[in-house]
């Protein structure tokens, strides 16, 4: 009889690195476990995912709902819960990517309002802990289990308009440095993954992402943007029990570009 398959839950697993990560972890012989929010004209790309993870031979189970909700949450740890059973869970991989891009003081127009800063720090970093919570409580994730939360170079930086998505990047790593505190007695670690400038949808929404773009490709060593591709299968290289004694860190995933300093002028 053969062991049951691992499996990865991933927050925001129809685009960018979590769609990314899905189908690196079904390669890799990972069930996946996907949590997403898309109108109808997205769904069809989320039947092509599933059937890529298929063609790996592995589950695909979707669940289109809002990560933040607590009824939803429940509702989706219980299907899995039943569809998979104690320990199910190897992996979990926080890759959600809604807030508000508003600056915090603005004269002429809009600017950011409490409801919109706590609904970004919620969703794209507190619900880590409610998910991981979930994840214990029903005793789907035991030892040697691995959690990972995208952060960014904007969680120690100032980018216009991208106020409260860097405080929750802040947030998410502080929150995966006190997990990584936390579960030590239980073998589980938690890290988060820095990656550099990546051209995903959620980076095209950022004001002034093409400059972005343009000067990461400029600064990286490689002479280009990284790809959500790299990025997931160095995730799914760090998710390997060997990697036990590597826990709380913030970790590049970026290609060299976050320590090279910009080009001085005429460069």
């Amino acid at each position: 009889m053969t062991d049951p398959a691992p499996g990865a839950l991933i927050l925001g697993a129809s685009s960018g690195f979590g769609e990314a990560a899905a189908l690196a972890f079904a390669a890799a012989g990972y069930d996946i476990y996907g949590v997403h929010l898309d109108r109808r004209a997205g769904l069809a790309h989320v039947e092509e995912i599933k059937e890529g993870i298929a063609s790996s031979g592995r589950r695909a189970m979707y669940f289109n709902v809002n990560a933040a909700s607590a009824r939803k949450r429940d509702r989706v740890l219980d299907e899995i819960s039943e569809a998979a059973g104690p320990g199910s869970i190897r992996v979990l991989l926080h890759s959600l990517a809604f807030g508000s891009l508003l600056p915090f003081v603005e004269d002429d127009g809009p600017s950011m309002s409490p409801e919109q800063m706590n609904m970004t720090l919620d969703v794209m970093a507190h619900t880590l802990i409610y998910w991981t919570q979930g994840l214990l409580g029903r005793g789907l994730m035991g030892e040697s289990g691995r959690i990972f939360a995208m952060t960014s170079s904007g969680g120690d930086r100032v980018i216009p308009s991208y106020g409260a998505v860097s405080a929750a990047k802040a947030a998410l790593e502080s929150h995966c440095r006190q997990l990584a505190l936390e579960l030590a007695s239980r073998g589980i670690t938690a890290n988060a993954i820095r990656a550099g400038v990546t051209d995903t949808p959620a980076l095209r929404k950022i004001p002034g992402a093409e400059h972005m773009i343009e000067e990461a490709a400029a600064q990286n060593p490689h002479g280009r943007l990284g790809t959500p591709e790299e990025v997931a299968r160095c995730i799914v290289a760090l998710a390997v029990p060997g990697t036990a004694w590597m826990t709380g860190n913030t970790i590049r995933v970026d290609g060299g570009e976050d320590f090279v300093g910009s080009k001085p002028p005429g460069a």
